[in-house]
């Protein structure tokens, strides 16, 4: 049980979302502040109080008015979209290219039927042989051919 946990932690997809969440977090940060002191100030030059989170919606009820606060949402949406483009931008699109750079340098191996015999091997090892060296094929065909 312990093997197989350690197995599940150590395989690359749960490291990279180890990561992953680390430096979102860190970037959450960073562009909360951003939005907070920039984004916003600046959409609520266009709302009437002048901010956006004190933007609501009154709903009159029964016993008392219920407020939506719609400008905490928009506020919301607005960092989330910004955090996605700063972790798509800033660390999807240079990973990709890394993956991508990686996989054009790795040799390309062709695959090989499973049910080949030791016959069928030794047939094209024969073959890229004489391919290789013309002048050797007799040999190679009087030594097949006993």
């Amino acid at each position: 049980m312990i093997k197989g946990f350690k197995e599940f932690i150590m395989q690359g997809n749960v490291i990279d979302l180890a990561v992953a969440v680390v430096i979102g977090a860190a970037f959450t940060g960073i562009v909360t502040a951003i939005v907070e002191s920039f984004i916003n100030p600046l959409i609520g030059a266009f709302v009437p109080s002048g901010d956006l989170s004190a933007w609501t919606i009154d709903i009159p009820g029964i016993f008392a008015t219920a407020k939506f606060g719609i400008g905490a949402i928009i506020s919301a949406a607005i960092n989330f979209l910004a955090v996605a483009l700063v972790v798509y931008f800033f660390l999807v699109v240079p990973m990709k290219r890394v993956k991508d750079r990686q996989s054009a340098k790795a040799p390309v191996v062709e695959d090989v039927p499973s049910e080949l015999t030791e016959q069928d091997v030794l047939i094209q090892i024969r073959d890229l042989l004489s391919q290789q060296a013309p002048g050797s094929r007799r040999a190679l065909r009087a030594s097949t051919d006993q």
